[in-house]
């Protein structure tokens, strides 16, 4: 009889714990879901063919005055970005007027009115674009990825 009843013990703690495990997860899952991943965009791949351009900053973000994109040509010949595009993962896209960066130079697209220069552009936009975590990406006029950025 003793042994029938160590072994009746035995089963039922492993009965309970089974349950006692159960019972935590299922509760535990419920109250903390998974993320969800549909909204976490991919980072795009860069081109084979080497561009040395590259986003070098997103300053003033939230100010539609002062939020700006600084863009600078790493390369030793001139760029053209004539019909390039920047954008950002909620569809916002600004599409580059005839320009040319030099080597060795930068321009900067600002999010508001103005009137475009040689190193200044104007989106034109009445709100601010940029937002903390978004991907800043500059494609080619084929819309292959040639440079991107985080905004911090």
């Amino acid at each position: 009889m003793t042994r029938r009843r160590l072994f009746l013990y035995l089963l039922l703690n492993a009965v309970v714990t089974v349950l006692v495990a159960w019972a935590v997860l299922y509760f535990y899952n419920r109250s903390n879901p998974p993320p969800d991943c549909s909204t976490i965009e991919p980072a795009p791949t860069l081109a084979s063919a080497v561009v040395k351009v590259e986003i070098l900053s997103v300053s003033g973000t939230g100010s539609l005055q002062n939020e700006t994109v600084l863009i600078q040509n790493n390369d030793t010949t001139d760029l053209t970005l004539t019909g390039w595009t920047l954008k950002d993962n909620q569809g916002d896209t600004y599409t580059f007027p005839q320009v040319t960066i030099f080597p060795g130079g930068a321009l900067r697209v600002h999010t508001g009115g103005g009137t475009d220069q040689a190193s200044d552009l104007y989106w034109q936009l009445s709100t601010p674009v940029w937002k903390s975590g978004q991907l800043v990406v500059l494609y080619d006029p084929q819309d292959i990825a040639r440079a991107f950025y985080r905004v911090p």
